[in-house]
């Protein structure tokens, strides 16, 4: 199946398309404007619509893969090259690469028509079966505005869940405070609250995490430096 998708300009469409490694197989200007891109398997075809606001857009699409680190390393390297940076809010924007709780490894791409391209890979680690345990207030939060943030892209519900998390917990591990503060620093940037998102990222760096804490939250820590950088072009 290949989703046709809206854009406000096929121009912007393409050119950010081939920022990132797709080639345009096929484009159209009469009697409507249409084209086409494809990198491996992949395929999206995009038109344009009069009167069309990226901004409220609600067109999306799943992309699965076998090797979405690669497409994510791949995808934020050609938007460095062409933009000159990596841009993790606004339009078009890339979102961090997560393992999520209903068994998918996913990012979230915006491209500049507002669709936003969902690309995950199921998680086939098989472990041992037992028997659930019971999670902390923070724990749940982290697990609700992770969804939210990096799923829905509702940064607002997603702040205030675990923001109200944060403020309540008094102790936590060290590795479980610090994604958490990623995430709230995440959700700030992405709401255009630098001052938080600055003062969360303080705090993870404050915390001096272990050696094996960073290698256990590498991706929230990659993640942690692309909010970093987007704060200082900001």
């Amino acid at each position: 199946m290949i989703p046709i998708l809206p854009c406000r300009s096929i121009d912007d469409q393409l050119s950010f398309y081939e920022a990132i490694g797709f080639e345009v197989t096929y484009r159209q200007k009469a009697p409507n404007v249409f084209a086409a891109v494809r990198r491996g398997p992949i395929e999206l075809q995009f038109f344009t619509m009069k009167g069309y606001d990226p901004a409220n857009s609600y067109s999306t699409c799943y992309v699965l893969t076998a090797d979405v680190d690669r497409l994510c390393a791949d995808f934020r390297e050609g938007l460095k090259r062409a933009l000159g940076r990596v841009p993790s809010r606004g339009i078009p924007r890339i979102g961090a690469l997560n393992d999520m709780s209903y068994g998918v490894r996913q990012f979230v791409m915006t491209d500049p028509g507002g669709n936003m391209i969902r690309i995950g890979q199921p998680i086939t680690t098989e472990v041992e079966p037992r028997a659930p345990a019971s999670k902390t207030r923070l724990e749940k939060a982290f697990e609700a505005a992770s969804l939210l943030l990096h799923s829905k892209e509702d940064p607002a519900t997603a702040a205030r869940v675990i923001d109200d998390a944060l403020d309540a917990t008094t102790e936590a591990p060290a590795a479980l405070l610090a994604r958490a503060r990623i995430l709230s620093a995440d959700a700030a940037n992405a709401l255009g609250d630098d001052a938080r998102a600055v003062a969360r990222l303080d705090e993870v760096t404050a915390a001096e995490l272990s050696s094996a804490d960073q290698e256990a939250i590498r991706d929230d820590l990659d993640r942690a430096d692309e909010v970093r950088a987007s704060l200082a072009e900001a």
